[in-house]
């Protein structure tokens, strides 16, 4: 064996095992001999065992170093991430969101108001101020509750990246080389149920004019691509619960593949209505903890019992690499890569065999040009509904199956502070992924007190946890009723085995 040895040199030890030859193929990556790569098996070894190994009676090692020709261009442009914006049941501002899941706080309260007083389940992951107020009464006016989110967290997001807060023009930027990617679930539903009401009450010259354009789930890019000045594209993403991530993927490849250069991409919610309760109540989907809301939401705990619903919105900047260090902008992360997959198993409950979580996450590391062993975190969708808790991990097992001495992959899921915001999860939860790379630390995972001794996994608690220092990879999970299933991988900037 050579003394220089580099990441993607290949071994094939040879032994002799009673009457029969064994034969074992290593790779090497992350300067650790691994028996595969995607799918942690057999015991790992170092350089010194392995060269141990060439000198024992009886084995034979084989070496073959890997390509010393240059590299292909790459196909596909390298999309960075460079801004973050959160508004979220912890407060406004990613900042403020980051302390309070690494302090363990929980934004799920009591719901005020009479029209929630006769319901089963009555407590939500709301947002502690009104959105309204920080917007121009004659703009607010003309948008939902989602769309203040959308717009206020795009703000944080787009001047977080280094842009004018005015918007695509004065930031010397081409308006049609930048995009909108939201995903969102039922949009406006609180607008529909309040024009509802008065014409009920009032009849139909009491429904405000603007009552339809408010309600559609589109509103929310819309509305952001005015407030910016983004004539690229504005598009709406609605995939249950996985809306968000499967928004941002869209957004990765339209910058790859060079229709744009920069996109906001994430979701945004607000569909915390006594309707809307009534009915997740009925599934026997929500936690009726009432009594004790801030601590209700127990992912992967034993005596979970159902999510808690929330609202908010949470954005990327994500942008062209190239035109990211044009202009000097700061770099998070890389948005490495993504992975779609569906169920096609039952419209609300989610395939317990795991398979289809499974291909999402496969897919989200093939295109990421990764591999398991590259897995440092990963920010699980699990809101402590039994079943859906169960299937994830399932599949992270499948996926991560740990053996010998490989540590398993840390794993959280940030339900436990921010409740459930359905199609705004994946774009809320793309940000704390981030930050989690950006701080090199794991939040812990609140309300799992008590660990199901059948998730299997290493559920990051009751405290933060510092990143694994091998691999450089974090996947963030959404997955939605129907069996809709998206994975996003972002990658530490400037990492990567060579």
């Amino acid at each position: 064996m050579p003394e220089r040895l580099r990441d993607g040199d290949l071994a094939t030890v040879l032994c002799t095992d009673g009457s029969r030859v064994v034969e074992r193929a290593y790779t090497r990556r992350w300067g650790i001999w691994h028996e595969g790569l995607d799918r942690q098996g057999g015991r790992p070894l170092s350089d010194a065992e392995l060269r141990d190994r060439a000198h024992e009676d009886g084995t034979v090692v084989r070496f073959t170093p890997r390509p010393t020709t240059e590299r292909q261009p790459r196909s596909r442009r390298r999309v960075v991430i460079t801004g973050l914006g959160a508004v979220s049941p912890l407060g406004f501002g990613a900042a403020e969101m980051w302390q309070g899941l690494v302090r363990g706080r929980s934004g799920v309260r009591t719901l005020q108001g009479a029209e929630f007083a006769d319901l089963p389940v009555r407590i939500a992951a709301t947002v502690p101020d009104d959105p309204g107020e920080r917007i121009p009464p004659a703009q607010a006016r003309r948008m939902n509750r989602a769309s203040q989110f959308a717009v206020l967290t795009a703000r944080e997001a787009w001047q977080d990246a280094g842009f004018d807060a005015t918007g695509t023009e004065r930031s010397g930027l081409d308006p049609d080389r930048v995009g909108v990617s939201i995903g969102t679930i039922i949009g406006g539903a609180p607008v529909l149920v309040d024009g509802d009401r008065r014409l009920r009450d009032r009849g139909a010259r009491a429904v405000p004019p603007l009552t339809a354009p408010m309600t559609v789930p589109s509103q929310a890019a819309a509305q952001i691509a005015i407030d910016l000045g983004i004539t690229g594209e504005a598009r709406t993403v609605v995939s249950a619960c996985a809306s968000g991530t499967e928004a941002i993927g869209q957004a990765i490849d339209r910058i790859r593949y060079g229709h744009m250069d920069v996109a906001l991409a994430g979701g945004a919610e607000a569909v915390i209505t006594p309707a809307v309760m009534a009915a997740f109540s009925a599934m026997r989907a929500l936690s009726t903890r009432n009594d004790e809301p801030s601590c209700a939401s127990r992912p992967f705990a034993k005596d979970r019992d159902g999510f808690v619903h929330g609202e908010g919105a949470g954005l990327l900047v994500l942008e062209a690499e190239e035109h990211a260090l044009a202009r000097g902008a700061r770099i998070y992360a890389e948005a490495a890569g993504w992975g779609l997959s569906a169920d096609a198993h039952h419209i609300a409950s989610p395939d317990p065999s795991g398979k289809g979580v499974a291909l999402a996450l496969r897919r989200a590391l093939a295109d990421a040009e990764a591999h398991a062993v590259d897995v440092v975190h990963v920010n699980a969708h699990a809101t402590a509904t039994v079943e859906g808790d169960l299937a994830e991990a399932t599949a992270l097992r499948t996926v991560f199956q740990g053996s010998g001495e490989y540590p398993p992959v840390p794993v959280t899921s940030v339900k436990g502070n921010l409740g459930h915001l359905q199609g705004a999860a994946g774009g809320v939860e793309a940000v704390a992924s981030v930050l989690t790379l950006h701080h090199r630390l794991v939040p812990p995972t609140l309300g799992c007190d008590d660990l199901d001794d059948a998730i299997g996994l290493d559920v990051v608690r009751p405290v933060p946890r510092v990143l694994p220092p091998v691999g450089d990879l974090v996947l963030s999970n959404s997955f939605g009723f129907g069996g809709h299933n998206a994975v996003l991988a972002v990658r530490r900037y400037g990492a990567g085995a060579a």
